[in-house]
């Protein structure tokens, strides 16, 4: 599978995987060591080509895709699980543990943001769904974020991430009728 745009990883270990699992060009942030040149590079990247920023599901993965997101306008997302990303012997989390077949997934499953989308989603609609301020809330935010490929939120982040995704309230639902069928089970 080949990839135009340029992907946004964390370390040589990404770019590496990146390779093995695409045909894809990597600009690597060096981990939270990210600075002014770098977000340069991938502006120019952004201009020339576009962007996908994949970034480990963790506290400096998310951290490092706010700040090229809020630097560099109109990149695109792709998200992998915890789960997917978990090294088999130790605690690490990170795409360098992921199998080729789930990069090559979250690749396909990339957002591309379209500015004159808005999402018709609001807080009361997740609080009303049980997804925030709920027993289970946490455990459904979870789910839900691998149903639609926005990755895992806290409650802050969850409005937020279905809006940068212009996720709408049918899909929304969708999701969540899913989730309870699968409940039901």
């Amino acid at each position: 599978m080949r990839i135009k745009e340029v992907i946004v990883v964390e370390g040589k270990d990404d770019t590496a995987k990146i390779h093995q699992a695409v045909n894809a060009d990597t600009i690597e942030t060096n981990g939270s060591a990210i600075n002014a040149e770098i977000i340069e590079r991938i502006r120019h990247a952004q201009q020339k080509r576009g962007v996908i920023i994949f970034t480990d599901p963790d506290y400096p993965g998310e951290r490092i895709r706010h700040i090229v997101s809020n630097a560099v306008e109109g990149c695109k997302h792709a998200f992998l699980p915890k789960e997917q990303a978990r090294a088999k012997l130790d605690k690490g989390i990170g795409i360098e543990h992921a199998t080729l077949s789930d990069i090559q997934q979250a690749l396909a499953n990339v957002y591309e943001l379209d500015k004159g989308i808005k999402s018709d989603i609001e807080k009361q609609d997740l609080i009303d769904l049980g997804l925030l301020g709920g027993p289970d809330s946490s455990r459904k935010r979870e789910w839900l974020g691998k149903q639609l490929n926005i990755g895992k939120t806290n409650g802050k982040q969850l409005l937020k991430r279905l809006h940068m995704f212009q996720i709408s309230y049918k899909e929304l639902m969708t999701a969540m009728e899913r989730l309870q069928e699968e409940n039901d089970e």
